[in-house]
């Protein structure tokens, strides 16, 4: 603990509980409308931005979160339209997203760690305007999915009836895009581009294990995601391992250690309930004619 008394740790370790509960607050929409790799697809248009912003000496977070909006964007856009599967889009931002990032960043006078950086995450150089970025950025992603929570839910469980209703269910739908655009790119000094998908899906996995209402799925998720957070900083630090890599590892860590606890639980449960009593046969009747 004594390395916490240092500022860039502390900076880190701030940043770090930001995003642990902002990503799994989002992530839950995304995965009740089965969008669980669009945050891996999103990630790869931010690369993109990143290398733009690298090409053109510009701040590369600012850039990337300008590309990845505009990616998400266009992905709803098509998705809503019906011209393409989602599948298909995600697979388009896969490929061209890492492809125009890759050259981007070769055209530039980037090393290979600056690309790493953001590939994978570096935390420990968050800076305090970082710091400030993420936790305004974060702050906003958290009241957003909070307060908008009863419609947000509403388009993810059955589009058609939130349209009924009278709810702007385009304009939700490009609310949700956005806010993944900007998730993915503030947390991109966390754990990096290619590790945040999972800091939004697992926890959320997780807690749909245990849990049953939405409600107490998205406050359990936000949870499991502040602990991986923190406790993931505290092993780089105390381990000498990557921040990023170590917040992601303790999130799939919970997730086995609840699903496995959980089959123990039911199997047990199993084989002490009560025999069910058998049933009682039915009475004689007997029926006198005149």
């Amino acid at each position: 603990m004594e390395l916490f008394q240092y500022p860039y740790m502390q900076r880190a370790l701030i940043g770090a509980l930001v995003i642990g509960l902002a990503a799994p607050a989002l992530g839950i929409y995304l995965v009740q409308r089965r969008l669980t790799l669009i945050g891996d697809g999103i990630g790869h248009v931010a690369l993109t931005g990143v290398g733009a912003g690298l090409l053109l000496n510009r701040s590369p977070v600012l850039v990337a979160v300008i590309v990845a909006t505009v990616g998400a964007i266009a992905v709803e856009v098509v998705r809503a339209r019906g011209r393409t599967s989602g599948d298909l889009a995600l697979a388009l931002l896969f490929y061209g997203g890492i492809a125009g990032g890759v050259l981007l960043v070769g055209l530039s006078d980037a090393t290979s760690a600056n690309l790493n950086a953001y590939l994978f995450g570096s935390l420990l150089s968050t800076s305090t305007t970082d710091l400030i970025t993420v936790g305004v950025l974060g702050a906003a992603i958290l009241i957003t999915m909070i307060v908008l929570r009863p419609a947000l839910f509403a388009i993810s469980h059955d589009e058609e009836y939130a349209r009924v209703s009278g709810l702007p269910v385009r304009t939700l739908n490009l609310l949700i895009a956005v806010t993944t655009a900007v998730t993915v790119t503030i947390a991109m000094r966390a754990v990096g581009v290619l590790l945040i998908s999972a800091l939004m899906v697992v926890p959320v996995a997780t807690a749909q294990q245990v849990t049953r209402g939405f409600r107490s799925t998205m406050t359990a998720a936000m949870a499991l995601g502040l602990f991986a957070a923190g406790a993931g900083v505290w092993v780089a630090a105390t381990a000498d391992t990557p921040p990023g890599a170590s917040v992601v590892l303790l999130a799939i860590a919970s997730f086995l250690v609840v699903a496995v606890a959980g089959a123990l639980w039911r199997a047990v449960r199993r084989r002490t309930a009560p025999a069910p009593a058998p049933a009682a046969e039915p009475h004689e009747v007997v029926l006198h004619g005149g």
